[in-house]
This record gives structure tokens, sequence and C-alpha cells, in this order.
């Protein structure tokens, strides 16, 4: 058996930069092992594998695909990035014809519309509720240290833990975080988290003008750190709009790799998340 196989380097415009996602358009589903297994080889955040909902359509014609998302050790309910890199896989490799595709998850119907450079995905919001960080001290300490910490919020259903650093704080105090994956994870073995957002105010006055920052922590996803997170931002677009009051935000994640999103916050309970790629890789896959 052969499968194309891509590399695709989403929430960015440079090759080796933002959030690298390997995505294999398949023409029948496999089992769940072969995906893990595959998700393995590739070693990346997330592998997509894409399907056709319907037999007599193709990945030209077709405007609604199945899709799936796997890290290294286990399938998730939902991933921006890798859904960003599929979107352009389908458009710029398979000639999609289609200017909406909507891809059928575990979270839903999501579209995405192509828009010049871009590709503005349809995501679900997910508003975080504020916690007392006693509750979450060993956590907030296995990843942020001694630095100070103006917020803690908690997403119930994606049990992403989100931890903002004081406005006092240089920018240098994010990007210097050196998170150890093995205590981060032994902080916190109750399942109510699987992941550790850090956040803080953006430079707006800066060019270009971003309104927050953040770094994604999951080693209980098999994933140290997360380079650019679409999933997140569905948490940190939510928490930031009703801080600054605003709807529209454009969100830098600084880690090594660094990666850009344009957020539109919707008054229907959803959000757009906004993103370029750049392909480093084609291959086949050969079991």
């Amino acid at each position: 058996m052969e499968i194309p196989v891509f590399t695709i380097d989403a929430f960015t415009n440079l090759p080796f930069k933002g959030n690298p996602a390997a995505v294999c358009p398949l023409m029948h589903e496999l089992s769940v092992d072969l995906y893990q297994k595959i998700a393995a080889e590739m070693n990346l955040s997330e592998t997509a594998f894409i399907t056709r909902t319907n037999p007599s359509d193709s990945f030209t014609t077709g405007s609604r695909f199945h899709l799936r998302w796997f890290t290294p050790t286990t399938e998730i309910n939902l991933c921006g990035h890798a859904t960003l890199a599929s979107a352009a896989v389908l458009f710029q490799f398979k000639k999609n014809i289609n200017p909406v595709l909507v891809f059928e998850t575990r979270s839903g119907d999501l579209s995405v519309t192509r828009q010049g450079e871009s590709y503005v995905m349809d995501f679900p919001l997910n508003p975080p509720i504020k916690e007392n960080p006693n509750d979450f001290k060993d956590v907030i300490k296995a990843t942020v240290g001694n630095h100070p910490v103006q917020d803690v919020h908690l997403c119930h259903n994606t049990k992403k833990l989100v931890v903002r650093l004081a406005d006092s704080c240089d920018r240098s105090a994010l990007t210097g975080l050196k998170v150890d994956p093995v205590a981060l994870q032994n902080s916190d073995r109750t399942g109510r988290i699987r992941g550790v957002i850090v956040t803080m105010i953006g430079s707006p006055d800066e060019q270009p003008g971003y309104d927050f920052y953040s770094r994604n922590f999951a080693p209980w996803n098999g994933i140290p750190e997360d380079p650019v997170t679409g999933s997140a931002h569905t948490i940190l677009g939510s928490y930031w709009s009703k801080k600054l009051g605003k709807k529209k935000l454009l969100a830098y994640q600084c880690s090594s790799r660094g990666g850009e999103l344009e957020l539109e916050v919707r008054d229907d309970g959803r959000i757009n998340i906004t993103g370029q790629t750049v392909t480093v890789l084609q291959g086949t896959i050969t079991l």
C-alpha cells in the first residue's frame, strides 16, 4: 500500500516556522492502530488523515471530507494547524474546485474558506472559567516557576489550563520558559488537565500589533510543547476578547518556531481563525 503524505508548516509564510503537520489523503479508512503507527512514525504534534464522505467524489470535486487527528500517542478531538494544513493540501495539490471545504470531525463540522494566500477556519469557541490558582499551584509552579501570575482559567471541555502572566512581566519571561515535560505531567495526575497554555498581554503599539502572546504545553498528549496551536486559540480568543473588549485579535504564539494567527470572535459562539501555510515535504508512505 502506498499512502501520499505532505508536511505542511501552518500559521506561517516561511518554511521551518509555524507548526508542522503531516497530512495523508486516503482513498479509504484505515485501522486506528495503523493511523496511530503512522502518526508515531511521522513524530509531529499531529498527523491528519483525510477521507472522502462520498465515494463518488474525488479530492478535487468533493466539498465534504472526514478528518481525524493523531498525536504520536493518541487521537485528539480538535486540532487547528492540521486542519489548516489539510485544507491547504486539498486546495493546492488536489486543486479542489470548491470555495469552502467542510471537515466532519470529532468536534463537529469545521469549514475552511480560501481567502487569498490565507485560509479561514470556522471553529467552536471554548470559553474558559476562572479558577483559584491555589487549586493548581503544582501545575503553575512546574510551568512558570516563580513568575507572577495574574489569572488562572480552565476550559473544562478541552481540559486546558490557561495561566496568564502578570502584566508587569516582560515578554522574555514567556519566551524564556524552560518547561520540563516530565515534571509538568507529574504535577497533575488527576485527569482534569490535558494541557497548559501560558499567555500574556501583547504589545499592540509595536508593529505588527499583537494583542497577546502564548505558549502551549501538552505532555499529557505526548507533546512537550506545541509550536502554534489553533485549538488553544479557541480558548485564548474567548478569554482575550473579553479582557480587551474587542472581537478581532492578532495573536503570536512564541515558541522557538513561532506563528501568527488572526482571530475573529463571532456573536454566534464560534471563532474564525486565519493563517497561512508553507509546504516543506511531499512523499509516499510505503507499507
